[in-house]
Formats: C-alpha cells, sequence, structure tokens
C-alpha cells in the first residue's frame, strides 16, 4: 500500500491528533495498547442523550452546531475512549443536496419519492448548505485536543439502497432488480452519491476530522460477483476521493464476510470486521496490507462482566496478528445496553492491552 499523502503542513491534524492510539494503529505504526472506540457510542444507550434529545427530531439534532457537539462528546467524557465519532447520519448529505428524506423514529430514513428511472438521478444535487456541520467539528477538534474525531459517511450502495427502496429493506429486492436491470442507470446513480459523499468528507476533514469511516450497512446482501462488479468500483473512487487529505480510512460492512478481501483496496487503510466473523479470520481475509477494526457481538455486553472481559481479550489477541487493530464492536451499540457496561470495558481493555 502507498504511504498515505501529507495534509497541507498548515492543517492542525499535520500533528494535533498523529501520535494517539488509534491513528498509530490505524497506520501500522505501534502502539502501547489496543485503542478503543464503538460505533453508536453517542445515542439512545446513554441517559443524557435520551433527555437532550426530548422533542427534537433526528435531522433537527444532526443539523444544530451545539447539539451535535454536546451528543458527540458524551461517549468521550463518559467512557474515556479514545475517539469521538460525529454525531450525524449517513442521510444527512443526502438532505444536503434537495433529497426529500426523512429519520422517522422506529423506523429509519423514509425517501419521499424513490429512484426509479435516470430521472431521479438528476435530483441528486451538490453539497448544500453544511455550516452547522462543520462549525460543530471545529468546536469539537477544540474540546477533543489530541484525541481523534472520526468523521463518516454512508457507502453509494448503502444510500442507494435507500433511495430506490423508499426506506429500508430486509431483502433489498427493488435494489437488486434495478442494478441488474438497468445497469447504466445504476452507475451513473452510484457515481452521483460517490461524488456526493465524498464533498461531505472533504468538508468533515477540513473541518478537523482526523479519520473517516463509510459505513456499507446493506452491502453484506450482494453476492461477492456483483459488489465486485456494480458496487466496489464507486466505494473505491469515494474512499479515493478524500486520499489527498492523508486521514486513515475505514472501510465497514455488515455481514460482508465473505467481502473482506474485495473490501481490503489500496484506497483505504482499516477494514472493519463484523461479529459475524472470527477476527483471525478476518484478519486473514484482509491481508497484511491493512489495519482491522472490531468486533465483539453488541449483544455480548447483555451477557455479564466475565463474558464481556474474556471475550474482549481474545479479540485483542486475534488483533496482535494483524498490521494494526482498533477495538470496536461487529456493529453499533444497541439501544438498552448499560452505559456502565461499556465505560468498565473500556477501562478492562485499557488495563489489559498494554504493550
Amino acid at each position: 500500500m502507498s504511504e498515505i499523502p501529507a495534509l497541507p503542513p498548515e492543517h492542525p491534524l499535520q500533528t494535533r491528533t498523529a501520535g494517539s492510539p488509534i491513528i498509530r494503529a490505524a497506520r501500522g505504526e505501534p502502539v502501547e495498547r489496543t485503542p478503543v472506540w464503538f460505533m453508536r457510542q453517542a445515542g439512545r444507550s446513554l441517559p443524557e442523550y435520551r433527555a437532550l434529545r426530548e422533542g427534537v427530531d433526528m435531522m433537527t439534532a444532526c443539523n444544530t452546531t451545539d447539539l451535535i457537539v454536546e451528543i458527540t462528546m458524551q461517549p468521550v467524557r463518559r467512557h474515556g475512549v479514545d475517539a469521538a465519532i460525529l454525531f450525524s447520519d449517513i442521510v444527512v448529505p443526502l438532505r444536503a443536496a434537495g433529497i426529500d428524506v426523512e429519520i422517522q423514529p422506529g423506523v429509519g430514513p423514509v425517501v419521499a419519492d424513490p429512484v426509479t428511472t435516470s430521472d431521479g438521478v438528476t435530483r441528486i444535487g451538490a453539497l448544500g448548505d453544511i455550516s452547522q456541520i462543520e462549525a460543530a467539528i471545529q468546536m469539537l477538534t477544540r474540546e477533543l485536543a489530541d484525541k481523534p474525531l472520526i468523521g463518516f459517511c454512508g457507502a453509494p450502495f448503502t444510500l442507494a439502497s435507500y433511495l430506490i427502496e423508499g426506506g429500508p429493506s430486509k431483502d433489498h429486492a427493488k435494489t437488486k432488480a434495478f442494478m441488474w436491470s438497468e445497469p447504466a442507470v445504476w452507475h451513473d446513480l452510484l457515481a452521483a452519491l460517490s461524488r456526493l459523499c465524498g464533498e461531505f468528507l472533504r468538508a468533515q476533514i477540513l473541518a478537523g476530522a482526523s479519520a473517516i469511516q463509510v459505513f456499507d450497512s446493506w452491502a453484506g446482501a450482494l453476492a461477492k460477483p456483483d459488489y465486485e462488479t456494480y458496487v466496489l468500483p464507486h466505494s473505491r473512487a469515494l474512499l479515493d476521493s478524500v486520499a489527498d487529505l492523508g486521514v486513515p480510512r475505514i472501510h465497514f460492512g455488515v455481514g460482508t464476510g465473505e467481502l473482506l478481501t474485495s473490501m481490503a483496496v489500496p484506497e483505504c487503510e482499516v477494514v472493519g470486521v463484523d461479529q459475524r466473523v472470527r477476527l483471525a479470520d478476518g484478519i486473514t481475509r484482509i491481508g497484511p496490507e491493512h489495519s482491522v477494526q472490531g468486533n465483539l457481538d453488541p449483544a455480548a455486553l447483555f451477557a455479564g462482566e466475565d463474558v464481556v472481559h474474556s471475550r474482549a481479550a481474545e479479540i485483542v489477541a486475534a488483533g496482535a496478528n494483524a498490521r494494526g487493530h482498533i477495538f470496536n464492536l461487529g456493529h453499533g451499540v444497541l439501544p438498552p445496553t448499560d452505559p456502565a457496561v461499556l465505560t468498565n470495558l473500556v477501562a478492562f481493555l485499557h488495563e489489559q492491552s498494554d504493550r
């Protein structure tokens, strides 16, 4: 893998977070201990989050500077994790590009006018005003000091699925049918989404994010040949669009155990492994040119301290065989999770994984 390009010398990220455990592990550099953060660490498992969100819809919260800052910081203060992840949602750039999308409680993203023809592709405009988000990132980087802020976006396939299905789907039948029957329009759609999300990632990095993660939540629904033909070129273009900014890039999918060898592209430094694959097997599939992230089953957090710590220790031991390892869950923190379990897990990892 080629060396990560450096940021412009005047950019604060040049020195601010370079020595942090997560950035070093992502780059395959030696670390004193295994770093840890959790997907969905900011959210419904925290009582302070639920109190702050009372009466505030999700899209408003994702576009209000003070709320973004406070919600992003809550798990950092409570758990002592090694990085913050920006409080946002993968459909935020769609809304900023003029798509009528809402996040309905208990449902998820719902698109008012799903994409069914090439006309739907033309509705995806350029990234609009995200100044509230950029201001939040600037405030967060000052508060976090040398602790990284991770920015993120959805992958083109996952966003395309929401646009075509009109909302969440269990079988992605409309998405697959569209992909197979309208390949030219499909590639135009994913190219447009790749450009849009690339703009969103660049804005986050230039505002102060130290790393980024691309979430492909639904890619696991695809067979490997379809993924490589219809999806991966656009994900690679998205990841490559921020290569010049020099921050580590994490490529993560859900149910993507059969796709890990394909996801380990030169355009990313880290590949996420969900809980369906033993981390040791994931490391073998990903290869020695990438660091790995993962992969405790979120359900283990309900099984008691002995189980949580035993499984976490096994994952840390397996991660020692990778180029670099960032501890995380295999997917997001489940809403009923006791926050104290996460706090204790972070302390355990910090104590047990010293190297």
